[in-house]
């Protein structure tokens, strides 16, 4: 099970940081994804993590201003959100890739992950 948390509410040019948390599997053999959904829009794959490749991806709207990490220790993934800007508003998913130890790089489409947190919400307004 992946738990998310640490969304909230935060002003324009403000920063959050999310929290994916694993219980009853390790995340160290798994590429790991950051997806998000505003309403009435599908959902959008925001970043991932390859566990193989020690690499990190980002859609272009938020390179530059999000950070994937990891902390093994904790079994935990984070997703630090600085310099937030409306549009990022969004219930924020974290999931667990398929495959263990994907080749070639962290995957991008939602079909290729097998757990899913349960969402945190992220809103940014002033």
């Amino acid at each position: 099970q992946l738990q998310a948390s640490g969304g909230g509410l935060v002003q324009p040019g403000g920063s959050l940081r999310l929290s994916c948390a694993a219980s009853k599997f390790t995340l160290d053999y798994y590429d790991i994804g950051w997806f998000r959904q505003a309403p009435g829009k599908e959902r959008e794959w925001v970043s991932c993590s390859s566990r193989r490749h020690s690499r990190t991806d980002y859609t272009d709207s938020v390179k530059g201003r999000f950070t994937i990490s990891r902390d093994d220790a904790e079994n935990t993934v984070y997703l630090q959100m600085d310099s937030l800007k409306p549009e990022d508003t969004a219930v924020y998913y974290c999931a667990r890739d398929r495959q263990r130890l994907r080749v070639g790089g962290c995957p991008r489409g939602g079909a290729l992950y097998a757990y899913w947190g349960q969402g945190t919400q992220v809103t940014v307004s002033s």
